[in-house]
């Protein structure tokens, strides 16, 4: 596939080759933010604001950097372990509010997904280390939602967040599809652990506008059988996972569909 286009086979046609079976893949597990919405970076602000206020001192970068794919209750710990944070209930309810007011003034989908979303004919779902309440109050403002409704899951609906397996095995319960015949879209190195430790197929989403260095390579670190950057990237690699034949290799052997940054 060149450029913008999207071509992606129907799931009767979808088959890759694991040993001497044919494996259809059936589900395609998206994260929500960094995937479907472009959210992060105003987290990670709205975030690190509350922080200051609260006199801890740590930069914005690295707010987002040690933040960034983390649930809320991952991120209080963390606050109190390694920041010494006292006050955490006020400061993570004083960000939730305002970051639910930026994302009512501002949220916009990543760019490109929506269309690439609505040409997928395979069963999808969303699966995220948010919580419900968030998920609703962010995908729930664009038309996304639509596209994945009931099939929106929270990490609040098991025992343990990304990088445990849970979240993307309850997806494919739900669905009824088999673990090893399911892809996960991930941006996070937590998102990508826990799709090889669901026996899934995934896909490692570097956002071309994120800052941080080095996020293709802690994404192939992490387990991931591709690791694009952008959109059109994301077309491709689904047009080889989706519809091709496998490498004999994998891992990040494989990994890497991506032109040079």
């Amino acid at each position: 596939m060149a450029g913008q286009s999207l071509k992606v086979t129907t799931p009767e046609t979808t088959a890759k080759h694991t040993g001497s079976r044919i494996v259809t893949i059936e589900l395609v597990i998206f994260d929500c933010d960094g995937v479907l919405i472009d959210s992060e970076p105003v987290s990670s602000r709205v975030l690190w604001q509350s922080l200051q206020r609260a006199g801890v001192e740590i930069s914005h970068a690295e707010v987002h950097r040690r933040f960034t794919g983390h649930s809320e209750s991952d991120a209080r710990q963390i606050c109190v372990e390694e920041l010494g944070l006292t006050e955490t209930t006020r400061v993570f309810a004083e960000s939730r509010a305002n970051l639910y007011e930026e994302f009512a003034r501002s949220l916009t989908p990543m760019p490109g997904i929506e269309a690439l979303v609505r040409a997928l004919p395979h069963k999808k779902c969303v699966a995220s280390n948010s919580s419900m309440e968030r998920l609703t109050r962010s995908l729930g403002l664009l038309s996304l939602w639509n596209e994945f409704a009931p099939n929106v899951f929270s990490a609040e609906m098991v025992e343990r967040p990304k990088p445990a397996p849970d979240l993307f095995l309850m997806c494919a319960t739900r669905l009824g599809v088999e673990p090893d015949r399911c892809v996960v879209i991930d941006d996070s190195p937590h998102g990508i652990a826990g799709a090889a430790a669901a026996g899934m197929k995934s896909i490692g989403f570097v956002d071309p506008a994120d800052p941080r260095e080095g996020q293709r390579s802690l994404l192939a670190d992490a387990g991931a059988t591709l690791v694009v950057r952008g959109i059109a990237e994301l077309g491709q690699a689904l047009d080889t996972l989706l519809s091709s034949e496998p490498s004999p290799c994998s891992g990040r052997e494989t990994s890497f569909v991506t032109t040079p940054a």
